[in-house]
């Protein structure tokens, strides 16, 4: 090995052993935090706790390693990354004395004209109104969502993201929602594309609402198939009372066909390949 390729060598071991101790301190501080944030401590103690975790992966987020590293063993720290490797979101929540819920979200993107991605923080908190299927919204009214997953598709020319995401809502209702993202020229997220389609209408969003005791399956098959569990209220008499719905053994589903998702209701899912 020449001199010049050997200190090449030595550079990017440093440099990478940078990055790892680097991300084992920041793994090190997240678990000691969200640790905390589980304990029986003063609201106010909380949010100072919130603010060092914004912290932290505000500096993280804009990291050239963001998108090569990944947190382990942070259970409340959500982290996903788009199969396009463009787009990855840091989520996590906090429910506060009064049960009410708020929500914390880094939106980050690469940017094509600098090494170091964009990065947006936006926080949002639980509202008894679910969000609205046909409004699009901002990082400024962001209702708050733990989102799961995502994946990219093509309409009308313009690259969107659906994504799958939960909301713990308050003691007696749950939600989860499928939305669908965009990011303007300045790369700014919106919230509601119109691509949800029930056969008669389009909508930006679906919002499914169900008891806090039940459990409901909403996930991706494919890239182009969403399948979730039917809800039903638990007795006829209770149907538009949410905190009384679950799943009924049937499975509904969402397909993408040339850009839009089509709502397609009880799929046989032993033969949904075909």
């Amino acid at each position: 090995m020449n001199r010049t390729l050997k200190r090449y060598t030595l550079l990017l071991i440093a440099i990478y052993a940078g990055i790892i101790s680097f991300a084992q301190t920041e793994d090190a501080f997240l678990k000691k935090h969200f640790s905390r944030l589980r304990e029986n401590i003063p609201d106010a103690q909380k949010l100072i706790i919130i603010d060092s975790v914004k912290k932290i992966l505000s500096d993280y987020s804009v990291s050239d390693s963001v998108f090569k590293h990944r947190f382990t063993d942070l259970r409340f720290l959500g982290q996903i990354t788009s199969p396009d490797s463009l787009v990855k979101l840091l989520s996590w929540n906090l429910v506060l004395t009064d049960g009410a819920n708020r929500y914390y979200c880094f939106f980050i993107k690469r940017n094509d004209k600098v090494s170091s991605p964009s990065s947006l923080f936006i926080e949002g908190e639980y509202r008894e109104e679910p969000p609205e299927k046909n409004k699009v919204y901002s990082a400024e009214d962001w209702y708050g969502s733990l989102y799961y997953d995502l994946r990219p598709f093509i309409s009308s020319g313009r690259k969107n993201y659906i994504l799958l995401g939960l909301d713990y809502g308050n003691s007696l209702v749950t939600r989860k929602i499928i939305e669908t993202l965009y990011f303007d020229e300045h790369g700014l997220p919106h919230f509601g594309a119109d691509c949800l389609s029930d056969g008669k209408s389009l909508s930006k969003r679906a919002i499914f609402e169900y008891s806090s005791s039940a459990v409901m399956s909403l996930k991706f098959e494919s890239d182009s198939l969403i399948v979730f569990d039917h809800l039903s209220p638990f007795s006829p008499d209770l149907k538009g009372n949410y905190q009384f719905y679950g799943p009924d053994f049937s499975f509904d589903a969402y397909l993408l066909r040339n850009g839009i998702w089509y709502f397609k209701p009880d799929i046989d899912i032993k033969n949904r390949k075909k």
